[in-house]
């Protein structure tokens, strides 16, 4: 877990996985930010770009360390939470917010019904978001649900106002209870990826045999 301090060095250097030195990780900051120069509505405009840039999809999971590296989730058109988190972070990095990842456990009521059916769990095992510092405080920010999904499944898509955690969408439209935290893991400046697979195992062993396979295919579910 980081140290609290948010001059922390780790929190706004590259690392394995948010490697925000790589040319494809910093041409998409970049690129997202051109013609903005508040640095609030730069971090704004990141979380929608990955929000919505690359649409929610926990049906197909690339384990393998090496797919993880925010570098590499630039590469696919779909990706899920925790990929999603570590792209935001990297990407805050570039343009020097300093950045980490926060997991936790969640218990999940709308959205991914066929894998909760697969796995026997509605407990959504090391969700992920990102946390960014920001007005002189820590963040938490979840560009996890894209905005054609929340609009498919009727709930608004969350959105991050520039001061205030946007965490997940706490109750649906009519007042049915999306997500709720059941573990906090805390805050990392790196994937924490033996935790993060160890977690998978613990909650899904019987079906997601990650010790000796990586790559699973949900879509057919």
């Amino acid at each position: 877990m980081v140290n609290p301090n948010p001059m922390n060095p780790e929190a706004l250097a590259p690392t394995y996985f948010l490697d925000s030195d790589h040319p494809r990780v910093r041409d998409f900051a970049h690129q997202v930010v051109a013609h903005i120069q508040d640095p609030v509505q730069q971090v704004q405009a990141l979380f929608l770009a990955v929000r919505d840039g690359f649409p929610y999809d926990p049906y197909k999971l690339d384990l393998r360390r090496e797919s993880m590296r925010a570098s590499q989730v630039l590469l696919r058109p779909r990706a899920y939470c925790v990929e999603k988190a570590i792209l935001l972070a990297a990407a805050l990095r570039v343009l020097n917010f300093p950045s980490r990842l926060f997991f936790g456990n969640v218990r999940n009521h709308i959205g991914t019904g066929r894998l909760e059916a697969f796995l026997d769990s509605n407990v959504l095992a090391f969700h992920g978001c990102a946390e960014v510092y920001l007005q002189q405080k820590w963040i938490k920010i979840t560009p996890a649900f894209n905005q054609q999904l929340c609009h498919r499944l009727g709930v608004v898509p969350l959105e991050f106002d520039g001061h205030n955690d946007a965490i997940f969408q706490e109750f649906g439209p009519q007042g049915q209870r999306f997500m709720e935290y059941l573990v906090e893991h805390g805050s990392f400046t790196d994937m924490p990826y033996d935790l993060y697979l160890s977690e998978l195992d613990k909650h899904y062993g019987h079906k997601l045999p990650t010790r000796t396979q990586l790559v699973f295919d949900f879509s057919n579910l």
